[in-house]
């Protein structure tokens, strides 16, 4: 790790000198000092490791050993002494130090054990800074609103995360941001190291869900053919999601109702039982209290799952938020597209904000990203997005809009050529993008007779 800044602390100037010209052969920046209070001055987060003597004229090597730890614990210590002795050594691990070397020391020995530290601490940082990268999207601050009701939200899902809480309900209308809420309390809590595990409930038959979950040893059905590790045991100390927990079957209920009471599992065809500390959380659109007088749903998992629960509105219930969604969408795609849309026009916002959005938030998104494909100068215009949006916009009717019916194959034409751009011209991947299928794609690129740059050529 070369320019490394190093802290070589010892009281005899002798030594101080040769580590540093040992330290400045290998590459490092050295600073030096002599006494306990200036080793306590030049220590900092710039400081990527700390060569320290046991013992100092106006301290011992344990007490400045300890002060540094608690300040910067990722930072390796290493002690150089004198006097060596069994209980010298325990207590300086004890108290965090990397290593232990006795004076004298051999440099290209101590030369090595410093460059191995080093490693160490780069590969710490190196993991800090991918967790903090992963968690990023994840901040509290992802949740979009100021209205009372986001803010509501906001504040309980802080108190969860930081809570111990080990089960969570998520109940909202589809495209409300379950699954977002899910790694917001995740991601913020002390549990952020640890794996965030999710599947969806209804996306598996029984069968394959109960070995996700809960894994299957070799030969416990036919195609079992090595052991696997379940969800709950991989996320062992982080947390699991289960979306739409209410599509789960009762069979499997019994069994995660017996793994939410006692913490412990089978795997499918095992005969031990495995603990493992996971948080829960569950999310549903479905009424489960209407699916247990029903008896699709367990009464005693719905009770135990419901100890905390947390509501997400539907943004018909805060349209007042709409122009911040907006905006956060408009940044995303700006960059996405690199395009400099400034924003929407009065009457777009007011078709927006006038929309009930059966589809929630993830509904408003798709509708943005659209809109970015259509636009070709700084705003977005009703002309922009879908005409559904206006033939449903508000209780009261549909918002007054200008005739679209001359512009309808030109923008259809503009958006198709736009997603055949971003998408390097695969007609599969842009038919996905526009909700197509390839017969409807390439209907269209033979309708408006479009051809991609150079074909010609």
């Amino acid at each position: 790790m070369a320019g490394a800044r190093i802290l070589v602390v010892d009281d005899e100037r002798l030594i101080r000198w040769s580590l540093n010209e040992r330290l400045t052969q290998e590459g490092y920046t050295v600073v030096e000092a002599g006494t306990a209070k200036e080793a306590i001055a030049g220590f900092g987060p710039e400081i990527d490791l700390v060569l320290l003597d046991f013992r100092l004229p106006d301290s011992d090597g344990l007490r400045v050993l300890k002060l540094f730890k608690a300040s910067e614990p990722d930072i390796p210590v290493i002690l150089l002494t004198a006097v060596s002795t069994v209980e010298t050594a325990v207590e300086a691990m004890k108290q965090g130090a990397y290593h232990y070397a006795n004076k004298p020391f051999n440099l290209d020995e101590l030369a090595l054990v410093v460059q191995k530290a080093l490693e160490t601490t780069a590969l710490r940082r190196e993991v800090r800074a991918l967790r903090a990268s992963r968690s990023e999207p994840y901040a509290l601050s992802r949740i979009v609103g100021e209205s009372p009701p986001m803010i509501a939200l906001k504040t309980m899902l802080e108190r969860v995360a930081s809570s111990p809480a080990s089960t969570v309900l998520l109940v909202g209308e589809s495209g409300t941001g379950k699954d977002l809420a899910a790694k917001v309390i995740h991601y913020n809590s002390d549990r952020a190291p640890k794996p965030f595990m999710n599947i969806t409930c209804s996306a598996l038959p029984d069968t394959l869900l109960e070995s996700e979950l809960f894994g299957h040893e070799r030969g416990a059905f036919t195609d079992a053919r090595t052991q696997k590790m379940g969800l709950l045991e991989s996320a062992d100390g982080g947390t699991v999601f289960l979306d739409e927990i209410g599509e789960m079957v009762p069979a499997l209920q019994a069994k995660l109702l017996r793994f939410l009471e006692e913490k412990m599992f089978k795997r499918i065809g095992g005969t031990s039982d495995l603990r493992v500390d996971v948080r829960v959380i569950a999310a549903t659109n479905r009424d489960l209290e209407e699916a247990v007088r029903q008896g699709k749903f367990r009464e005693d998992l719905y009770y135990r799952l419901n100890v905390l629960q947390i509501r997400l509105p539907p943004l018909r219930e805060h349209p007042s938020d709409i122009p911040l969604l907006v905006s956060f969408y408009l940044d995303i795609f700006n960059r996405e597209f690199r395009k400099q849309v400034r924003g929407a026009t009065d009457d777009a916002m007011t078709l927006l904000r006038t929309y009930r959005w059966p589809g929630n938030i993830r509904e408003l998104r798709n509708a943005v990203e659209r809109a970015m494909l259509l636009v070709d100068g700084e705003w977005l215009t009703p002309d922009h997005f879908p005409i559904n949006l206006s033939r449903q916009a508000g209780a009261g009717g549909p918002v007054e809009l200008p005739d679209q019916g001359l512009n309808l194959e030109t923008m259809e034409r503009n958006l198709v050529i736009q997603a055949l751009t971003r998408t390097g011209w695969n007609h599969t991947k842009a038919a996905a993008l526009l909700g197509l299928n390839r017969d409807q794609i390439r209907y269209r690129v033979e309708k408006f007779g479009l051809e991609k740059p150079g074909e010609r050529e």
